[in-house]
């Protein structure tokens, strides 16, 4: 069942924010769509974007600036939350970079987190699902992106459905998790310290075991204070060459981390997913 939170009128279309009780988590989930003026008549394509650390269904819906190339296109948008909340296990807000608003979209199998920790299977799976059957979303043209932790969702999640999503991109994603302190605290805590496990949600590591996504675009800031410790793109880079994967990865001098950088590239990430889903 969905619920309606609130809705808004946006460059001819309607920008939402809604919650419905989510299988896979075992608790209500909060998620955006913005639907453009063509989903007034019909299904149109569809894009789901991953949020960063800290970040919630609301925060690119306010803060990036994509709906009106988004009604230009004639695409939907939808944001997730980045993990589930009100869980009630105890530390689940103790750190910024790990439980609450820090689901790294990958299924959790280690106590207290595994039971509601789900968030590879319920975007991937689940809100994948609903999302068609609830708005006017063309299930068999859907797109894929995110930034930084949400990059890192969008890179794995791609690599890990094949054919699912017809066009993926990343902005400043976290694109070697394995060589970044964030990767480590997420990985030793949601899965354990077996690193063949932590692999499976390493977009380096899954393109040289020979995963293959649709053509990529990564758009990554020079200015960005996370880059040398966190984010690798330059490893992420070398996999997909040495694979034969097509990438195109995008550096921009005196561009941050932040929202900023995310408006001046957005346009350009959701003209690529329109060339293949509206193709």
């Amino acid at each position: 069942m969905l619920e309606t939170l609130s809705e808004h009128a946006c460059f001819g279309g309607v920008q939402g924010f809604y919650r419905h009780a989510s299988a896979t988590i075992g608790l209500p989930m909060k998620f955006g769509v913005y639907r453009p003026p063509q989903a007034a008549h019909g299904p149109v394509p569809v894009v789901f974007y991953l949020a960063g650390l800290t970040c919630n269904e609301e925060t690119f819906a306010i803060k990036a600036h994509a709906q009106a190339t988004a009604a230009r296109l004639g695409l939907m948008l939808v944001t997730p939350d980045t993990s589930p909340r009100g869980t009630g296990v105890a530390g689940a807000d103790a750190a910024w970079d790990f439980g609450d608003g820090a689901g790294f979209y990958l299924d959790a199998t280690q106590a207290p987190w595994a039971p509601h920790w789900r968030m590879g299977s319920y975007v991937a799976q689940e809100l994948f699902a609903f999302v068609p059957q609830a708005f006017a979303a063309r299930a068999d043209r859907v797109g894929l992106f995110g930034h930084s932790m949400g990059g890192h969702g969008a890179l794995t999640l791609a690599l890990k459905h094949p054919g699912q999503y017809a066009s993926v991109s990343a902005i400043a994603p976290i694109a070697a998790p394995m060589h970044a302190p964030w990767g480590h605290k997420a990985f030793s805590g949601y899965l354990g310290e077996d690193r063949a496990a932590w692999a499976a949600h390493d977009a380096t590591e899954l393109v040289k075991a020979g995963a293959k996504a649709p053509p990529l675009l990564v758009d990554q800031g020079l200015a960005d204070k996370f880059l040398a410790e966190q984010l690798h793109p330059h490893r992420f880079e070398d996999a997909c060459r040495a694979a034969g994967q097509p990438l195109t990865l995008r550096r921009h001098d005196g561009y941050d981390h932040g929202y900023y950088f995310i408006q001046t590239v957005v346009a350009d990430h959701l003209e690529h997913h329109a060339q293949t889903l509206r193709a």
